[in-house]
């Protein structure tokens, strides 16, 4: 039997996901930019997996950019974006908490003459308002910060940031990393106030490949990829349309099962913490979305636990995928304790996952814990 609670890292395709898939490649297999038959029928098709991705962000079809995934979209919506507003200045803000996708873009724009400010996240695992206050300038030209952390779950309070940026430095652009909260929390392009939004498809469900950026209108940006531009000249690059297919599918999905989907994770949650509150010391890092449990087991090491969960059937990750075997660096930014950072484990809920397979992970971890020896 094996138990996946890495719902964070990538989410088991859907039904409703693979048939549209599978009708893209199968059935609407010409590509989008041509001109005859098979070409508009796909183009049909791409136009209305645009909508339903427009409509689930509040958002109008013209201002969605397909890409191939969230790092994709991150990276258009940063070196984009610097580029753009480069003639206003080039003083940039991130946060030692983002997505690798996010923090290694704006490494490499420091390396091209940009000056980065780089935000610590409060012990919430958000980067308090107060924070970026202070680090914003007239001339900084574009901040970019999670809305949901991949790794702790924490829910940051993005409408408070883009009130800031607008006030204190109007020509820049906000840059929000929705990746992980697409599908799981309520927003709209309206409540985050954001210039730039990326989301990803195997996030919700539906197949790799397809990610999108919402840009608001005024926001042209330079693109990454130069060709045949598709995408209204943003993205060049025939589309991957079976997976724009899935997504779309998905995307619809996922708003009408919010509200479900939220009360499920958060009963699956309730069971977890509940049991292994039995622990000595044991620590939940974050509150935030319950779909992402960031917990700590204080005097034991996560590799061990991992290693020992694995063998018990279940898949669940220490951090970031993305970061696989080394210590987190969003866990060491919110200066936590070195045995919570080490004891540390990220269970992440789907929308398959029961209660039965949550009691059991509860006890299982729970009779670990009693059969190893702390450091």
């Amino acid at each position: 039997m094996t138990v996946y609670f890495d719902n964070a890292a990538t989410t088991a395709p859907r039904a409703e996901a693979v048939a549209a898939a599978l009708r893209g490649m199968t059935e609407v297999w010409g590509n989008p930019s041509s001109n005859h038959p098979a070409g508009r029928s796909a183009n049909a098709e791409l136009s209305a997996a645009r909508k339903s991705v427009a409509d689930a962000l509040g958002a109008k079809p013209e201002n969605i950019v397909f890409t191939s995934g969230g790092t994709e979209a991150d990276n258009l919506a940063i070196f984009g974006g610097a580029q753009l507003r480069s003639r206003h200045g080039k003083h940039l803000i991130t946060s030692l908490a983002e997505h690798s996708a996010v923090l290694n873009a704006f490494k490499r724009l420091e390396k091209l003459g940009y000056e980065v400010t780089y935000l610590e996240p409060a012990r919430t695992g958000a980067v308090s308002p107060d924070a970026l206050a202070d680090a914003l300038r007239p001339d900084t030209t574009l901040v970019s910060l999670m809305l949901v952390n991949n790794e702790t779950g924490a829910v940051s309070p993005a409408y408070e940031y883009g009130k800031l940026i607008r006030a204190k430095a109007p020509r820049a652009l906000f840059h929000v990393d929705a990746v992980q909260a697409f599908g799981k929390t309520p927003f709209s392009v309206k409540s985050l106030g954001a210039d730039l939004i990326s989301i990803s498809a195997h996030k919700i469900y539906a197949v790799k490949g397809a990610g999108a950026l919402y840009c608001a209108s005024g926001a042209a940006l330079p693109p990454l990829l130069f060709g045949g531009e598709q995408e209204a000249g943003a993205r060049s690059g025939t589309e991957a349309l079976p997976a724009i297919m899935a997504f779309g599918a998905a995307a619809g999905l996922a708003v009408a099962e919010l509200a479900d989907g939220m009360n499920h994770a958060a009963r699956l949650r309730r069971i977890v913490t509940e049991k292994l509150g039995e622990i000595p010391r044991f620590t939940v890092i974050a509150d935030g979305i319950p779909h992402i449990l960031s917990i700590s087991l204080p005097g034991y090491r996560s590799e061990t636990l991992m290693n020992c969960l694995e063998e018990a059937g279940f898949c669940l990750s220490r951090s970031s995928a993305c970061r696989r075997g080394q210590r987190s660096r969003v866990l060491t930014a919110m200066k936590l304790p070195p045995d919570v950072t080490d004891g540390a484990l990220r269970v992440s809920f789907g929308r398959q996952n029961t209660e039965a397979e949550a009691e059991l992970f509860a006890e299982t971890l729970l009779e670990i814990s009693k059969k190893l020896v702390h450091r």
